[in-house]
């Protein structure tokens, strides 16, 4: 928290500055109105006059000093509440692959949206509150220690009093807060649940009941909002309630004074400040326990766990000119044993097919073999150097995946291709057309410009599947991935984007559990999953086996 708001260190300086600003303010507004009523003693109309005029332009001061100070604050939260979004989406995206999967989506969203919020809410317009109010009382002291030192000594003492109170509360509220985080995640979800099965829904006539669990959430939500308001105002209260005893005795002790013959003007203006101190530091202390629980969702939402940061102590580049040996190798997801004892070796240039059933561990494998998973016991080897020692980035930048979930966005077919690499045209176009896209391409008015909508709404399973294979092929990568890259394909279409998968000059590890005759024999090895142990053997014995 500290080198946040400390990156600008000049611009944190004039909002602490901008903050103070009011102070002095409400210290003239103060000395006015006491001038006010003790005009009433002094009982003259030219000095009523007089202290009319003083009062007026108070006022207008206090109006250019509140447009200044609001200038000078304003740019330096915008500014930084963009540092705490930029922290926030880095940490999700530095989390490894695993670490990122143990939540929904929809709660990183929750995160940079709902977290975000409430900490610009209860931090940032809490810690202008903090610095205001607390300028309000260390001025007041310090004039109070002018003009009576034994009443000052003890608005000092109270407020020591009231700062031990007000630490009982802290780690209730801290808790609150958090949950009021976990309900807004869990909202978040719930909600997202809803919208992607919307069709599903209608068809089976259930959107009562998804109604009625949505409103549970929101329900949940709302009353922890409610506990953290309640609580935090209790303490207000409280703190207030004590305030308030202290006020007596100030109004008891500055009576005595006026029978020692002391001014209106003067009594007034110590009651006032005495005030300035019992209120503010009243309203001070919750205020520090809400900063403190802000803390803790700007830790939760940006601090990165170097445990699972993805950059840890990976140095050396990615570098396949021979082969990749797997050995001994061992895995488990979630207390379930995946893989045991695995050992086989990938040749560069050759083509595997993974083969098991479903749910044997053939993508698992993939993950693997391609740094998304890290925890596992044994050793994968590219050209004598372990993957645990390799720069994620460095082998990412060498292979392509063909995945049956395929991610589109809102843009042009040829960015979806591209991703906004610099590749030349014919390049594009020559991938789009290996992957069966000109047909799509010639029957659309802009071509491979032809916007997509929402994750590829306007295309039809087969067409978005085409496109992850133009991606993969433009891409050139040295080690091709492919899980069930043609099952969204006719027949004929997936004949085709086979061979062309074969064909390409790279390394190829695919899982399909469609069998082209006369191409898919054309695979070099099938990796066959069998009792979390893996078999290597030769496609076309495997398949003439198969056969038989």
């Amino acid at each position: 928290m500290k080198e946040l708001l400390m990156k600008r260190k000049s611009r944190f300086m004039m909002y602490i500055l901008a903050c103070f600003i009011p102070v002095l303010d409400s210290t003239l507004v103060n000395l006015v109105m006491s001038m006010i009523i003790g005009s009433i003693q002094v009982g003259t109309k030219e000095n009523f006059i007089k202290v009319l005029w003083l009062s007026l332009g108070v006022i207008i001061l206090g109006a250019i000093l509140y447009i200044i100070s609001r200038f000078m604050r304003i740019s330096y939260m915008r500014d930084t509440l963009l540092d705490v979004r930029l922290l926030a989406f880095h940490k999700i995206l530095n989390s490894s692959y695993k670490e990122f999967s143990k939540k929904s989506k929809d709660t990183y969203i929750s995160n940079l949206i709902n977290d975000i919020n409430l900490f610009e809410s209860n931090f940032f317009l809490q810690l202008i509150n903090v610095i205001y109010r607390g300028g309000i009382y260390v001025v007041s002291l310090t004039i109070i220690a002018f003009l009576d030192l034994k009443f000052a000594i003890g608005a000092f003492a109270i407020s020591i009093f009231l700062f031990l109170i007000s630490k009982t509360f802290e780690k209730k509220t801290i808790s609150l807060q958090e949950e009021v985080s976990e309900y807004n995640e869990d909202f978040a979800v719930n909600i997202s649940n809803t919208f992607n099965g919307l069709e599903i829904l209608k068809l089976n006539n259930i959107e009562d009941q998804f109604l009625s669990k949505s409103l549970k959430s929101i329900i949940g939500l709302e009353k922890k909002k409610f506990s953290y308001n309640v609580y935090t105002d209790s303490q207000r209260r409280v703190m207030e309630f004590l305030g308030f005893g202290f006020v007596m005795i100030a109004l008891v002790y500055l009576s005595t004074l006026m029978s020692k013959g002391i001014s209106l003007t003067k009594i007034t203006y110590m009651f006032q400040l005495s005030n300035g101190c019992i209120w503010n530091i009243t309203s001070i202390l919750p205020l520090f326990n809400q900063l403190k629980s802000s803390a803790k969702i700007f830790d939760k939402i940006t601090k990165v766990d170097e445990e699972n940061s993805t950059a840890v102590d990976k140095e050396k580049d990615f570098v396949f000119t021979d082969k990749i040996k797997v050995k001994d190798l061992y895995f488990e997801y979630d207390g379930k044993e995946i893989l045991k004892d695995a050992s086989f070796t990938i040749e560069k240039g050759k083509k595997y097919l993974l083969k098991g059933a479903s749910g044997a561990g053939k993508s698992t494998l993939i993950k693997l073999l391609s740094m998304t998973y890290d925890d596992y016991k044994g050793e994968i080897i590219v050209d004598n150097v372990s993957y645990k020692d390799i720069k994620e980035s460095s082998l990412n930048d060498k292979v392509s995946f063909i995945y049956q979930d395929v991610f589109l966005f809102e843009d042009t077919i040829y960015n979806n291709i591209a991703l906004y690499k610099s590749y030349e045209e014919e390049r594009i176009l020559r991938a789009a057309n290996q992957a069966g896209l000109d047909g799509l391409i010639g029957k659309k008015e802009n071509g491979i410009n032809e916007m997509l909508m929402e994750n590829g709404k306007n295309l039809s399973g087969g067409e978005r599947q085409r496109i992850s294979i133009a991606r993969a092929i433009v891409k050139d990568s040295e080690i091709l991935f492919v899980d069930e890259g043609t099952s969204s394909l006719d027949e004929e279409l997936g004949r085709k984007v086979e061979e062309t998968i074969l064909s390409l000059d790279c390394t190829v590890i695919a899982i399909s559990h469609r069998y082209y005759e006369g191409i898919t024999e054309k695979y070099d090895y099938v990796l066959e999953i069998k009792n979390q142990h893996i078999y290597k053997y030769d496609s076309k014995e495997y398949f003439m086996e198969v056969a038989i």
